[in-house]
């Protein structure tokens, strides 16, 4: 992710000193990404080295915090890939430094695959229908922060950046969004605790006998309640498209969804609204790319994505309805 808050290696290495973690032998700025400053950071215990993360966050608040921590180490516990946080003394897993919240979670093994094929869109689809069922139970709540409510209020402040073709296209959609959310098969919907941002750049694979195992799931920042359709709509909007054109990759579909449904069915209402869903999740991607790119805020490595991507796509989940 960005860097926008600098910490010095002392400031780290009593965080993990507290975290009883070991002492500080690495530590690297991470670039790329817009919400949070996040550093890989190594440590040596009992003669062994150990990966971390660790992460400021720039926008969440301390309140807010606890859902995506404690989801994660309840997803941790159930066996789903997710990287686990690292609890104080006192059990706390969220704390302070620089004056703005900040977690530790172990750092996970693998690489992401930028250029998936059929076997890790299968990998991705079972995983993630694990842990939606795994999530079933987790007792905390937190809407969906960037859902219907937050593109209601975006798409105002972004309007005035758009060509009258641009503007056309995200009113139409925001209208046909808000009407779909009244109706009965959306109030249908199963839901649950959702990543709500499972690109590529977000799964971790492994080689093993030269196919790909998934290793992990993370950057679980925009996680809240919604719709696990919402879900799986974000995934097939990256994992299953042309990133080029925006157009579907139908194989790359089919085997996402076999591999997902191979661990929970859809219900009815599910197979009803894909179509409607994949296009709100075009739609939020392309506001939150509008938002970063036209009222970016400062970042000493800060590379905002291109709008114009998610554009093509919700034109392409449009012209398919």
């Amino acid at each position: 992710m960005a860097v926008y808050t600098e910490v010095s290696r002392e400031e780290a290495r009593a965080l993990l000193q507290e975290l009883r973690l070991g002492e500080l032998t690495a530590m690297q700025g991470c670039a790329g990404g817009i919400e949070n400053t996040n550093y890989f950071v190594s440590t040596a215990q009992d003669g062994q080295q150990r990966d971390y993360v660790l992460t400021l966050f720039e926008r969440l608040s301390f309140a807010q915090l606890p859902f995506y921590l404690h989801l994660m180490k309840h997803l941790a516990q159930r066996g789903i890939p997710v990287p686990d946080p690292t609890a104080n003394a006192k059990g706390e897993l969220v704390f302070s430094l620089k004056g703005k919240p900040a977690a530790v979670v172990n750092r996970l093994r693998g690489k992401s695959e930028l250029n998936p094929g059929p076997a890790h869109c299968a990998a991705v689809g079972a995983t993630l229908a694990r842990m939606h069922q795994a999530g079933a139970d987790f007792p905390m709540t937190q809407p969906n922060l960037r859902g219907l409510a937050w593109w209601n209020e975006t798409v105002p402040a972004v309007l005035p950046y758009l060509n009258p073709a641009q503007a056309a296209l995200i009113q139409s959609e925001l209208h046909y969004q808000n009407q779909l959310a009244t109706a009965p098969a959306y109030a249908d919907l199963p839901r649950g605790p959702v990543h709500a941002d499972l690109f590529r750049d977000n799964v971790m694979f492994e080689e093993l006998q030269g196919q790909p195992l998934l290793s992990g799931f993370f950057d679980f920042y925009f996680a809240g309640v919604d719709s696990w359709l919402f879900d799986i709509a974000v995934c097939m909007n990256d994992w299953c498209i042309n990133l080029e054109t925006g157009t579907p990759h139908a194989e790359r579909a089919h085997s996402f969804l076999s591999a997902y449904q191979s661990q929970r069915a859809l219900s009815s209402a599910e197979h009803e609204l894909l179509p409607a869903i994949q296009r709100g999740a075009a739609l939020r991607f392309w506001l939150s790319r509008l938002w970063d790119f036209h009222l970016p805020r400062s970042a000493s490595l800060l590379k905002a994505h291109d709008p114009g991507h998610f554009e093509r796509v919700l034109r392409q989940r449009v012209s398919q309805a």
